[in-house]
């Protein structure tokens, strides 16, 4: 079997953006504009899931629900696979997950009658982040997949400062976990120093308080406070992850059950992404726009 690159896996997520996004907008076409304020009528609509689509489901609730008053949007922020769950059980109207749903989850839900469609409403690259005094500006794949089997132990080893590397990741629910298992650890198993964190913020905010740290976070939490290392020659940024130059890159969805009803406040809520507004508040919380592809 032919091995796929990282620069080819990378341009593979990028083809599977696009070719997701022109599904997209092909169902705009035949029903409309998305994103108008045309639905009417009360409606609660509950999300769970991703840490990391999070902030743009809790962005899209503030603004939809300024626009109509009569309905109640409540999101929580419980994990890929959790949201996952809660949609197969019934206990939210859209899932948030980092990841596409895998094929127990399908199952799962195909036993309990709940038909699951993705919604992909925005690009994100997974970023190596340090304490901004490192000097360490740049690791490869393959670095950093040895950092987190603890082959590399040390920051002197990859140019840094003669001190150990303080290891940090998502918990293993989380889809920002398993893209990252995917891509980097190929598999691997993280070693046994690693500290296992339930949130892009929680991670973010340990290495901001932690010099020796590292950890991996979605491009919305970029900040100041932390610094974001190249991964194999390749800032990772909103332009990088777009043209799919960027290695550590994946689609994030929202996930209903079924493709909700015309007119109805849910299908106006998922379909926000692909109107001026939806992109507009995508961009800036710092991730990429399907449209921008």
């Amino acid at each position: 079997m032919k091995k796929i690159s990282t620069a080819e896996r990378s341009v593979t997520i990028a083809r599977l953006g696009a070719s997701l996004l022109v599904a997209g907008l092909a169902v705009a076409c035949l029903w409309g504009v998305p994103g108008q304020a045309v639905a009417q009528g009360a409606a609660t609509i509950v999300i769970d899931g991703s840490t990391t689509v999070g902030p743009i489901a809790k962005a899209f609730a503030e603004y939809y629900m300024s626009l109509h008053s009569g309905v109640n949007i409540t999101v929580s922020e419980s994990g890929s696979g959790n949201g996952a769950k809660s949609l197969i059980n019934g206990t939210c109207t859209i899932a948030d997950m980092s990841r596409f749903m895998k094929k127990k989850e399908f199952a799962a839900a195909v036993e309990k009658g709940v038909t699951p469609v993705a919604h992909v409403v925005a690009m994100d690259g997974i970023a190596m982040i340090v304490h901004p005094s490192n000097p360490v500006k740049e690791l490869t794949v393959d670095q950093a997949r040895d950092i987190y089997t603890g082959r590399i132990a040390n920051w002197r080893d990859v140019g840094g400062p003669n001190r150990k590397i303080v290891v940090i990741s998502r918990d293993t629910n989380s889809g920002t976990y398993e893209t990252f298992d995917k891509l980097v650890m190929k598999k691997e198993r993280m070693g046994n120093a690693t500290e296992y964190l339930g949130s892009n913020g929680a991670i973010r905010q340990r290495v901001q308080s932690t010099q020796a740290a590292i950890g991996y976070v979605g491009l919305g939490f970029i900040d100041r406070t932390v610094k974001a290392l190249l991964v194999d020659g390749v800032l990772p940024t909103r332009n990088t992850v777009a043209s799919g130059q960027y290695p550590i890159a994946r689609p994030l969805f929202m996930f209903t059950n079924g493709y909700p009803k015309l007119g109805s406040h849910v299908h106006a809520f998922v379909t926000l992404h692909l109107g001026p507004k939806g992109q507009e508040i995508i961009d800036a919380i710092g991730f990429v726009p399907v449209t921008s592809y």
